[in-house]
């Protein structure tokens, strides 16, 4: 039987960047806040001997364990899906700081563009331009109005970058000035050139130099090392909760952190949200936390499972289009050359966001009356440091095995260097979470299932960007190089990249979203969801620096609501 705990006013489940931005902004306002983390607290100490690839990369220790939890996937309806029993297209990360501790660190703003991505497609393309199977629609805020948000959470985050030239004016510059510059990386700056775009410095939260945030809290300056995705930075130079907002929350005497705590559902009392409902995974003894308000904030794919499991909202139905939850499930697809050179780069040394970017060929930064699609992606060279086991590229028609494979790989290690872009992918019909009916987890309860396949509009973005990082690749006189290709329909084995969206997607109408612009729940005015599964559809940038933004706002919104009680939006 459940033990029942003493009550709180705020409970956080996942102290990832969200999680605990919501956590450290409220304990600074003197709320009662309570944390829950299913993993282990970590700190900088913890990843003084992390450069071990086959032990974070190729063994995932930092995420999920899918032998207790994993996900189903399908490509269509008529399909039974199936465990994924290895991570693949997309990383689900645990214990403290979650995915912001992994992270490469790239860190941007949201195009207005796609805050109001319908009604501005519609305005300048018509309503005919997109077909209704995807179910593309404004977001309920825009970029104004989540601006100062961002700011904050750059602020926060120590972040360094200059001007996109493609983008809205600054009204604030970098807290940090760009990263170093490579040879590498120069040589691509001047190959967009020479294609005729217009590169600037990939926007990173690597430090480039020591940086001491509003908080008091001061990262060390980036060593270039090169271990930053799917890694903790040893050097504290990477930006990350567990060096930025966790140690604000824990200098308040109102803020509790409690790990090892898995929450399986979000109780409610008369149809009122009361609490949350966790395990302990190392002693198997279950808690009743009461709590006025419960803040999810456990990754996409976790939100929305919570949700389903606790009956809060209405699952999304793709047959009738009614229902909300589990809907516009998106991610980033990565269309990507790599180019071999005769010339020789360092390419040991690096860092995870250290790169040159293109916003040539996102969002609506091109005419797009004659092609078919809208948005786009935007265009980077990063030099993120090879490591030894998985960085072996070779050109096409190397045999992958034996004396061919290992002369070239060794060869093509300082020789060769790839461009991809984070490319969008709309929100479609059958595209969407749900439970599965067969498979459960740990804990006998239904697994989420994913159901995902390639669209037409994929496609062809897919090769219009590709088409266009070949180009800007020519410039810079390669002797190959290697394209990769969409298959037939998409597989959640390869890697891709971790931007999943969508599941519990924000707006302005109850009927076709899940939270207001606050990120509270429509259906319980006590309960907020925060992440990238409040996306109503992918940027063609990486996501974090949108989830701060939104975090920051819901924390504003949370202290209202604790305040005044109600919905902080009218529907």
């Amino acid at each position: 039987m459940a033990e029942t705990l003493d009550k709180k006013e705020v409970v956080v489940v996942g102290m990832g960047w969200a999680g605990s931005i919501v956590a450290a902004e409220l304990a600074k306002s003197g709320k009662q806040v309570l944390g829950l983390e299913r993993g282990r607290e970590k700190t900088t100490e913890d990843y003084l001997t992390a450069h071990d690839e086959y032990r974070y990369v190729v063994g995932h220790e930092m995420m999920q364990d899918l032998s207790k939890e994993t996900i189903t996937y399908r490509n269509a309806l008529d399909e039974e899906a199936l465990p994924m029993r290895r991570f693949g297209a997309f990383l689900i990360g645990t214990d403290v700081g979650g995915g912001g501790v992994h992270w490469n660190g790239d860190t941007w703003f949201y195009n207005p563009y796609d805050f109001e991505l319908k009604s501005r497609t519609e305005e300048k393309y018509g309503p005919d331009k997109v077909s209704d199977d995807y179910l593309i629609q404004d977001w309920g805020i825009t970029y104004d109005e989540l601006l100062p948000y961002y700011e904050k959470f750059e602020e926060t985050a120590g972040i360094s970058g200059e001007q996109n030239p493609m983008g809205p004016e600054r009204r604030k510059p970098y807290p940090t000035p760009p990263m170093k510059m490579t040879p590498l990386l120069s040589d691509f700056k001047a190959a967009c050139e020479a294609a005729g775009a217009t590169p600037f410095r990939t926007p990173a939260g690597n430090m480039s130099e020591q940086y001491t945030n509003p908080d008091g809290m001061t990262l060390a300056a980036c060593q270039y090392c090169g271990f930053c995705e799917k890694f903790g930075c040893e050097w504290g130079a990477k930006s990350s909760p567990i060096v930025t907002t966790i140690p604000v929350a824990k200098q308040h005497d109102n803020f509790e952190l409690r790990t090892n705590a898995n929450v399986l559902e979000i109780l409610k009392e008369d149809g009122e949200v009361t609490g949350v409902h966790y395990i302990d995974p190392r002693t198997q003894l279950e808690y009743i936390q009461p709590a006025d308000v419960v803040v999810v904030t456990s990754h996409t794919t976790n939100n929305t499972k919570l949700l389903l499991h606790s009956e809060l909202g209405t699952a999304y139905d793709p047959e009738t289009g009614d229902g909300a939850v589990g809907k516009n499930y998106c991610l980033h697809i990565t269309p990507s050359v790599t180019a071999f050179f005769d010339k020789e780069y360092n390419m040991s040394m690096g860092a995870g966001a250290l790169g040159v970017t293109i916003d040539d060929y996102n969002n609506d930064n091109f005419d797009h009356s004659d092609v078919d699609f809208i948005h786009g992606g935007s265009i980077s060279m990063k030099q993120q440091g090879k490591r030894p086991i998985l960085e072996n590229a070779v050109p096409q028609g190397t045999k992958n095995w034996g004396a061919e494979f290992k002369n070239e790989s060794i060869n093509a290690y300082n020789r060769s260097a790839g461009a991809w872009a984070q490319m969008i992918t709309l929100p479609y019909v059958n595209n969407y979470l749900s439970l599965d009916p067969t498979y459960t987890d740990d804990y006998g309860r239904p697994l989420l299932r994913v159901t995902y396949d390639v669209t037409d509009h994929d496609r062809n973005v897919h090769e219009y960007i590709a088409d266009r990082i070949e180009e800007i690749l020519d410039e810079m006189n390669p002797v190959s190089k290697n394209r990769s290709e969409l298959g037939e329909h998409f597989d959640i084995l390869p890697a891709h990249n971790d931007h999943i969206v969508g599941g519990t997607i924000m707006g302005a109408d109850p009927e076709t979203s899940v939270v207001n612009n606050y990120l509270q729940m429509w259906d319980a005015d006590n309960v907020f969801v925060i992440g990238g599964s409040n996306f109503p559809h992918n940027g063609g940038y990486n996501p974090t620096g949108t989830v701060g933004a939104l975090a920051y706002r819901a924390a504003e919104g949370i202290e209202q609501y604790l305040d005044d009680n109600g919905p902080l939006v009218d529907a």
